[in-house]
């Protein structure tokens, strides 16, 4: 990945609906030759998808709150337990007190409540601590310059 890509990328997360000829200009390159860049970056799979942000609160799901949860055993093989809770928008294993962190969003801290019960409900979980937020200062995409080198 060398500065264009890095460029390309950097423009694509503060607007993915610009042109090729837009984008192009941005870098220096013809709209073909950026729609060929940008094509290769899906195939290695530097971009993953091309989604549109949506106002979390604007469409009913104001509460934000991150879950860590406890458990009694590895929980690396329960990705499609936690998949199969709509209201989790992500989960990873971590290191740490906790075997699991996900991120959930709900309209309310009741529907919140709900999705702890099922959350302890899926085999091995014993326990969980939520942090609700309050506000979000800020949300970032990841910067495709930050501490890689050029490689061509």
């Amino acid at each position: 990945m060398d500065h264009i890509d890095r460029v390309l990328l950097t423009e694509l997360q503060r607007d993915a609906t610009q042109s090729y000829a837009v984008l192009g200009r941005a870098v220096g390159l013809s709209a073909g030759a950026t729609h060929e860049r940008v094509r290769k970056l899906r195939e290695r799979g530097v971009i993953r998808r091309t989604a549109v942000e949506v106002d979390p609160a604007a469409v009913g799901y104001g509460v934000l709150a991150y879950v860590t949860v406890d458990s009694t055993s590895w929980m690396g093989d329960s990705a499609e337990c936690f998949a199969a809770v709509p209201e989790i928008q992500e989960a990873h294993v971590i290191a740490g007190n906790a075997s699991v962190l996900v991120k959930v969003r709900t309209a309310t801290t009741e529907r919140l409540q709900d999705v702890l019960r099922r959350i302890h409900a899926i085999e091995g979980v014993n326990g969980t601590r939520a942090t609700v937020v309050l506000e979000t200062f800020f949300e970032r995409p990841v910067p495709p310059d930050s501490g890689v080198r050029d490689q061509d």
